[in-house]
C-alpha cells in the first residue's frame, strides 16, 4: 500500500459487447515511473488489440495480473503509486496466539469382558441323510457359490463324505441354479465314501485367479514440436478472426465477380490534387479514397449490396458504413475499422478518414466499437501486388470489394478517330463477393458496370 493516493488500473470496458480481455504485454514493470496517459499496457479482445494509458503519473507500484491473462472487465491490473507517496511494505498480520493446550482426558478403565461361552462341540458324523450338514468347501467351490449365488446346501456332493466339488458347482450351474431361498447351511459331517453317480460334463474350468485390474486410462500426451516446427498459442484477435471466418462460410453463399478498370482518369486526378492535399490537409489522397467514394455512388442505385439478411427479411440500409480492412504489422492480423455515415464524407474526407482509421489499427488505438456496425467493406491487397482475389464476407453484410494492384498492360482502345490500338494503361482488377442469397449474379455485375463507369469518369469537381 502507499500513503497519500494510489491509482488503480482495472481492465476498461472496450464496447458494449465487450465482457473480458487478455494481457498480452506490459509496457511498464513494478517500479518503473510513467506519466499519465503513457503507455501502461497491451491488451487483447475478440475485436481489437489497443494500448492502454495509464491514469495518472507515478510509479507502477504492484501489478496483479500477468501476461497471457484473461480476466473480466472492471478487474483490477495494477496499481500506480504517486510519486511523492513513501510506499510501505503490506502489513502482516500478527500471529494468533497460541491455545493452551488442554490435557486429553484418560479414558476410564474398561472393564475386562467376560469370558466367552465355550464352542458347542462339532456335531457327530452324520449317516447322510438329507438336510444334514456336510463337510468343508474348497475355497474354490466357495469362491464359484458367492459369484453365482447358488445355495451350497441344494448341490448335490460327489466327493467324498458329500463334498460338493468344483465339478459338481459347475454342473449344478450349468443345468440352470435356482435362486437361493436361504443362508447356506453349514456342511455336514464327513461320512463313508459312497460310489459318485456318473459326472455330469463340465464346461471348461474358469481361472481360479481373479482376472487383474483393467488399466487406469492413460492422460493424452502434450503436443509437442517436431524438429524445425514452432508451436505458439493463438491469441484472442486469431481465434476471434478464425471463428468469424468459418462462420462466414457456414452462413452466406460465397460468389465472386471480377472487373477490369482503366484506372487512367483517377491517376490523371490523383497526381493533380495529391501536392494540395499533403501541404494544405496533411494527408495523402490514396486510390482506396477514389474507389471508395465511387463505391458509395454506385451503391445509390444498387442498395442490396449494401444490405443484410434478418431471418426472412431483406433490411436496406440507408446509410453507408465503410469497412476498411488493414493488415497488422508483419501480416498476424487483420482488423477492420468502419467509417460511420460515410455516405456523407466527400473525397478529401474519405481520404482522411481511411488515413485515421488505418493508423490508428497499426498502433493499437482503436477501440471496440470502432469495428462495429460496417454495411460495405473494401479490402485492399493489391498494395502488395495481388492482381485477383476472393474475399470472404464479413457477417452479417453480403458483399465485400476486394481492390487489387495497380498494373500498366497493353490494352485495345479506340483512339481519336475511332480505330482500335493498343495502349499502355494503368488498369485494376476489382473482385467482388457477394452472398447469392440475397444478390444475384446480375444485380452484382450491374452494381460493378455502375462501379467502373463511376472510376473511368470520375469527375473531380463532384467529389
Amino acid at each position: 500500500m502507499a500513503t497519500g493516493t494510489a491509482i488503480e488500473v482495472v481492465m476498461p470496458q472496450m464496447g458494449v459487447s465487450v465482457s473480458e480481455g487478455t494481457i498480452t504485454k506490459w509496457l511498464k514493470q513494478e517500479g518503473e515511473a510513467i506519466e499519465a496517459d503513457e503507455s501502461l499496457l497491451e491488451i487483447s479482445t475478440d475485436k481489437v488489440d489497443t494500448e492502454v494509458p495509464s491514469p495518472g503519473k507515478g510509479i507502477v507500484q504492484k501489478i496483479f495480473v500477468q501476461e497471457g491473462e484473461t480476466v473480466d472487465v472492471g478487474t483490477k491490473l495494477a496499481v500506480i503509486a504517486p510519486e511523492e507517496a513513501v510506499v510501505e511494505p503490506e502489513a502482516e498480520e500478527p500471529p494468533a496466539p497460541a491455545e493452551p493446550e488442554t490435557p486429553e482426558p484418560v479414558a476410564a478403565a474398561e472393564p475386562e469382558p467376560a469370558a466367552a461361552p465355550a464352542r458347542p462341540p462339532a456335531p457327530a458324523p452324520s449317516d447322510g441323510k438329507a438336510g444334514e450338514e456336510r463337510t468343508f468347501v474348497s475355497p474354490v467351490v466357495a469362491k464359484i457359490a458367492s459369484e453365482h449365488g447358488v445355495d451350497l446346501g441344494r448341490v448335490e456332493g460327489t466327493g467324498r463324505g458329500g463334498r460338493v466339488t468344483k465339478k459338481d458347482i459347475l454342473a449344478y450351474i450349468e443345468a440352470g441354479a435356482p435362486a437361493p431361498e436361504a443362508e447356506v447351511a453349514p456342511p455336514p459331517p464327513p461320512e463313508a465314501p459312497t460310489a459318485p453317480p456318473p459326472p455330469a460334463e463340465a464346461p471348461p474350468p474358469t481361472a481360479e485367479a481373479p482376472p487383474p485390474p483393467p488399466e487406469a486410462p492413460r492422460a493424452p500426451e502434450p503436443a509437442v514440436a517436431v524438429a524445425g516446427e514452432l508451436v505458439e498459442p493463438m491469441n484472442a484477435m486469431r481465434r476471434g478472426i478464425a471463428e468469424h471466418m468459418r462462420r462466414s462460410l457456414d452462413t452466406s453463399a460465397h460468389v465472386t465477380t471480377v472487373f477490369e478498370v482503366d484506372m487512367s482518369r483517377v491517376v490523371a486526378i490523383r497526381e493533380k490534387l495529391k501536392p494540395e492535399y499533403q501541404k494544405t490537409y496533411g494527408v495523402n489522397p490514396t486510390y482506396l479514397a477514389f474507389i471508395a467514394r465511387a463505391t458509395i455512388e454506385a451503391i445509390r442505385n444498387w442498395p442490396w449490396v449494401n444490405g443484410e439478411i434478418r431471418g426472412e427479411q431483406i433490411v436496406v440500409k440507408q446509410f453507408v458504413n465503410i469497412g476498411v480492412a488493414v493488415a497488422l504489422e508483419g501480416g498476424k492480423g487483420l482488423i477492420v475499422p468502419v467509417l460511420k455515415n460515410a455516405e456523407g464524407l466527400n473525397l478529401l474526407g474519405l481520404a482522411r478518414g481511411i488515413a485515421d482509421v488505418a493508423e490508428r489499427a497499426r498502433n493499437k488505438k482503436l477501440m471496440p466499437d470502432d469495428v462495429q456496425g460496417g454495411t460495405f467493406t473494401i479490402t485492399n491487397p493489391g498494395g502488395w501486388g495481388a492482381i485477383i482475389g476472393t474475399p470472404i464476407i464479413s457477417q452479417p453484410q453480403v458483399a465485400i470489394l476486394d481492390v487489387e494492384a495497380l498494373v500498366k498492360r497493353p490494352v485495345v482502345v479506340q483512339d481519336a478517330d475511332g480505330q482500335d490500338v493498343i495502349a499502355i494503361r494503368p488498369m485494376m482488377n476489382l473482385c467482388l463477393s457477394y452472398d447469392h442469397r440475397l444478390v444475384d449474379g446480375a444485380y452484382a455485375a450491374q452494381f460493378m458496370k455502375e462501379l467502373r463507369e463511376n472510376l473511368e469518369t470520375f469527375d473531380e469537381g463532384a467529389y
